[in-house]
C-alpha cells in the first residue's frame, strides 16, 4: 500500500476547514447543517480520509456553495497569466483532477476561481452512480453537457437520458443522479453561473 498522499486531498482538506472556520462553525454544527458525521469531517479535515462525491454534496450545500466552488478554491491548477494579468492558459497534464473513492468518478475544474463561470470536465465510469441533495443546487445555475458516452440524469422525479451533444439546463433545486448504467466511460462538462458566496 503507498504512502504518497494525494496533494488535492490536502487542498480539499484545508478548503472545508478554512470554510467551516469562516462561518464559526464547529465540527458538530457542520455535522448538523450536513448530515455528514462529526468524526467523518474531522478525518476529512485531518487529510485521513478522501471525501466522496456524495460527502462533497453535502458539505457544499452546508456551505451553501456549488462542489465546483469548493473544489475550485481547493485547486491551484497551472494557470499562467498573461501579461496584463488578465488572460491565463492551464496545461491539463498540470492540472489537478480529483477522484472520488467510492465511484471512480473523477472531476477536473478547467476554470480557476476567479473566472465568472465554473466549468468542469466529468468522468463517469460505467456503472456509476452519484446523487446529491438539493440544497447542493440551490445557489446556482447550471448546464449539463454530455461530450462522450450515455448520461441518465435523474433529475427529482423526472429522468433523462442524454448522449453525445445533448444538454440540459437545471431548473429550480431537487435532488439529482448522475449515472452511467452503459459499459462504456461518460464524459460530460458541467457548467455554472458563479453567485456570491455567502
Amino acid at each position: 500500500m503507498s504512502n504518497i498522499v494525494d496533494p488535492l486531498v490536502g487542498r480539499i482538506a484545508s478548503r472545508i476547514h478554512t470554510e467551516r472556520e469562516r462561518r464559526g462553525w464547529t465540527l458538530a454544527q457542520l455535522a448538523e447543517a450536513s448530515g455528514v458525521s462529526r468524526a467523518m469531517i474531522n478525518r476529512i479535515e485531518r487529510g485521513e480520509s478522501s471525501p466522496t462525491a456524495v460527502v462533497l454534496g453535502k458539505l457544499s450545500a452546508a456551505f451553501q456553495l456549488s462542489i465546483a466552488s469548493l473544489l475550485a478554491l481547493a485547486e491551484d491548477g497551472d494557470a499562467a497569466p498573461g501579461p496584463d494579468g488578465a488572460a491565463g492558459a492551464s496545461r491539463r497534464t498540470g492540472t489537478a483532477e480529483w477522484r472520488d473513492p467510492a465511484t471512480g468518478y473523477r472531476r477536473r475544474q478547467i476554470t480557476g476561481p476567479d473566472f465568472p463561470a465554473e466549468v468542469a470536465e466529468i468522468r463517469l465510469p460505467a456503472g456509476a452512480r452519484v446523487p446529491y441533495p438539493a440544497a447542493a443546487f440551490a445557489f446556482v445555475r447550471q448546464v449539463v453537457w454530455v461530450l462522450d458516452g450515455r448520461l441518465t440524469f435523474h433529475d427529482g422525479d423526472e429522468c433523462h437520458e442524454l448522449g453525445p451533444g445533448d444538454t440540459i439546463e437545471l431548473g429550480d433545486p431537487a435532488e439529482r443522479v448522475f449515472a452511467n448504467t452503459t459499459g462504456a466511460e461518460c464524459r460530460y462538462a458541467v457548467i455554472l453561473a458563479r453567485g456570491a458566496r455567502p
